[in-house]
């Protein structure tokens, strides 16, 4: 490991080549208490689609961000625009039915067809291309799962089709292709809808965190500003539902980390969007920098959050593979993000629970957010119109679990609880904190978690979720705290990154002198 502040020797923080390349607009925080028809928490192309759509039928909305618009999972995607998410269709008609399936194929191709529209419509120049969507296997034991991927697919009526060859550089032992699916730059487009809500009337509070939703009289949200929302319709688009409701969504989801390169490389890219199907799951795409330039995206790399062991090793693995496929020229970007997993793979969409009647939620998209973000707006938009909606079923966040997604149930909550043991037992690292490096500090008899700026700097904070308790694990990619068990995550200094989480970290009160290093 090179002796650099970032590891592996990167000498710059990650930085997401889609945030990058844009120029965000401001948008104030809440300064007032308002009313309005539908309240919408989270500023990713969930909410921000939602809100466009609602706002188009003539209704006043205010979206709320506790931070800035797009600078969460939505501007750390891959960017693939396709219903081709690896062997999800299968999975769906064995494990619960055919008709479910044929509803999440039809809801994720009439969002692209939606997204296709409104870039023509607004004529939004967001680097948008046709191209193919792999899956592929170099795993004998995935061969026949991707053969039954391909014979469900085509009875839905995909344009698909098996081969033993794609244009990647790589050997495979079978692959399934979708045709005429889309790559595009994703916050090239939101940005144009969220100008959209704006001109026609609504708003958008961007810090401004939402910390509550009223239930009583009318519905509304409290945020940590001091001002309140009411509104007919709450939507909680926060990627974690920070609101539960008694929907128990702690045990219902859990997160997952990835992780991507921006690349260039000496050879001609061939084309097309590609995943593996088995693990450790890589992701390849490209995309336009201009000037005949193109950078190459390497993603993969998953593991549970707070879970990955020395998160570094996961940027380096991805350049390894690169390397073994490209000449690569320079790594110009790497970002992470985290995305969350409903039990049976299909997100949850609509009332929050069955007696919650105008609370809203969409979560769980598994890595597949840019078409079934798309989905759930759409599902969204007609709940609050109160209109049917063709696909409410098959992300009815009240659906039952069935009897295959059981075992997932058990085995991911047995792994929280296993987490919260771990980490109230786990014994404090014995090593000195150089620049660069996190470990833990006794201060008066009780552990820290303890960060050493490259200015020599100690950044102490209480390293005990405050979400559910969870003792949090030090992200040495992204300096971070994580939480190995619903998620959250934080800076050095304590402060939130992303929930479910509503509460900075405690930071102690001490004098450097005083800190030991056990």
């Amino acid at each position: 490991m090179e002796n650099t502040e970032w590891g592996y020797g990167f000498n710059t923080p990650p930085q997401s080549y889609w945030m990058a390349s844009v120029t965000f607009d401001e948008y104030r925080p809440l300064d007032k208490d308002i009313e309005v028809d539908a309240a919408i928490i989270g500023g990713g192309i969930v909410g921000i689609t939602t809100a466009f759509l609602l706002s188009q039928e003539g209704l006043k909305v205010a979206l709320v961000e506790a931070d800035k618009l797009l600078h969460g999972t939505t501007g750390h995607t891959t960017a693939k625009l396709t219903a081709q998410h690896d062997l999800i269709y299968n999975t769906i008609e064995t494990r619960i039915s055919l008709d479910l399936a044929r509803q999440y194929a039809e809801a994720n191709r009439a969002a692209i067809s939606t997204v296709l529209e409104l870039i023509n419509k607004l004529n939004i120049d967001c680097d948008l291309m046709a191209q193919p969507a792999y899956v592929y296997t170099q795993d004998e034991t995935y061969v026949q799962k991707v053969y039954d991927e391909a014979e469900t697919a085509i009875k839905l009526g995909f344009d698909a089709q098996c081969l033993d060859e794609i244009p990647l550089p790589v050997k495979v032992k079978a692959a399934l292709r979708f045709d005429n699916q889309y790559q595009f730059h994703p916050l090239k487009y939101l940005i144009a809808l969220a100008r959209e809500i704006t001109a026609k009337g609504s708003y958008i509070f961007e810090h401004t965190r939402a910390v509550d939703i009223q239930t009583e009289n009318r519905l509304g949200i409290t945020t940590g500003n001091g001002h309140s929302i009411k509104a007919s319709s709450v939507i909680i688009a926060s990627h974690y539902p920070f609101y539960d409701g008694n929907g128990m969504y702690f045990s219902r989801i859990y997160p997952d980390r990835s992780y991507a390169l921006g690349i260039t490389i000496e050879d001609k890219y061939p084309g097309g969007m590609y995943i593996t199907a088995e693990d450790p799951g890589r992701s390849f795409r490209s995309q336009p920098l201009g000037n005949g330039q193109e950078l190459v995206i390497v993603g993969g790399e998953h593991h549970k959050t707070g879970q990955g062991g020395d998160t570094g090793v996961h940027y380096k693995r991805l350049l390894d593979t690169a390397r073994s496929m490209f000449r690569v020229k320079e790594v110009l970007y790497r970002w992470s993000t985290q995305d969350y997993t409903t039990m049976d793979k299909v997100p949850y969409v609509g009332n929050l629970t069955s007696k919650t009647a105008g609370i809203y939620v969409a979560t769980g998209f598994r890595k597949w957010g840019m078409s079934n973000g798309t989905a759930a707006a759409m599902v969204l938009k007609d709940l609050v119109l109160g209109k049917d909606n063709p696909w409410f079923e098959v992300y009815n966040p009240s659906r039952f679990i069935p009897a295959a997604s059981a075992g997932k149930f058990t085995a991911e909550n047995v792994n929280v609880a296993k987490e919260l043991i771990k980490g109230k037992l786990a014994p404090v690292k014995n090593e000195e904190i150089n620049p660069g490096q996190a470990g833990y500090v006794e201060i008066s008899g009780e552990k820290f978690g303890a960060y050493r700026d490259m200015q020599g700097r100690l950044h102490v904070v209480d390293t005990t979720c405050t979400h559910l308790g969870c003792e949090l694990v030090w992200n040495s990619a992204e300096h971070s705290w994580d939480c190995p068990c619903h998620g959250s995550r934080f800076t050095y200094e304590g402060e939130i990154i992303e929930g479910p989480a509503q509460k900075p970290l405690n930071r102690p009160e001490f004098v450097e002198d005083n800190v030991t290093d056990e």
